[in-house]
């Protein structure tokens, strides 16, 4: 039998990890920490945006194992044991290009109408747009119908009305995503 979610990102880290699934009518984060996991639900109806960011600091992870291996590396080589030197300095050296080839880190927050959670949807910002578009076509399909009649053409004979009831009884969840970009 198949699954009706499916998986869509992993962030892992050294006590435990984020997985994200997806299905038809909501997204699921299942953080495990050591041998615990916790689930958090978001309806997709429900959504009103999905942010992510790279982070400020995400030049520090190149810069100090770099410095501290090359520093490493000159030590052993003053010292006059050459191999161990290129050994610490070519590994600082291939540390600081990977992560630099790799792109800067990301934070994220979903907001829903009922809160805001921080949790991490991807580990490198680069490939936030591939899993925030897969998250988007879920969103349009969900809400599906709402986006249709707003799109429909009006001719002169009809009012002008909002597809959408203004004011206070009106919900943020109704209305369909609009295009940025």
């Amino acid at each position: 039998m198949r699954s009706p979610f499916q998986k869509i990102s992993r962030v892992g880290s050294l006590i435990g990890a984020t997985n994200w699934y997806l299905s038809e009518d909501c997204l699921l984060a299942a953080k495990r920490v050591m041998y615990a996991v916790e689930y958090r639900r978001f309806y997709l109806r429900d959504l009103e945006s999905i942010v992510v960011w790279p982070s400020r600091f995400w030049l520090w992870r190149p810069m100090i194992p770099a410095v501290l291996l090359g520093a490493l590396g000159a030590l052993l080589w003053h010292e006059g044991d050459f191999t161990a030197a290129a050994i610490a300095g070519g590994t600082g050296f291939a540390w600081a290009a990977l992560e630099l080839l790799l792109g800067p880190i990301a934070n994220s927050c979903v907001r829903t109408t009922g809160a805001t959670v921080d949790l991490p949807l991807v580990k490198r910002a680069r490939r936030a747009r591939k899993v925030l578009a897969k998250i988007d076509a879920a969103v349009r399909a969900a809400r599906g119908g709402a986006a249709e009649q707003r799109a429909a053409p009006l001719d002169g004979s009809q009012a002008a009305t909002p597809a959408v009831p203004s004011g206070s009884e009106a919900s943020p969840a109704a209305a369909p995503i609009g295009d940025l970009t």
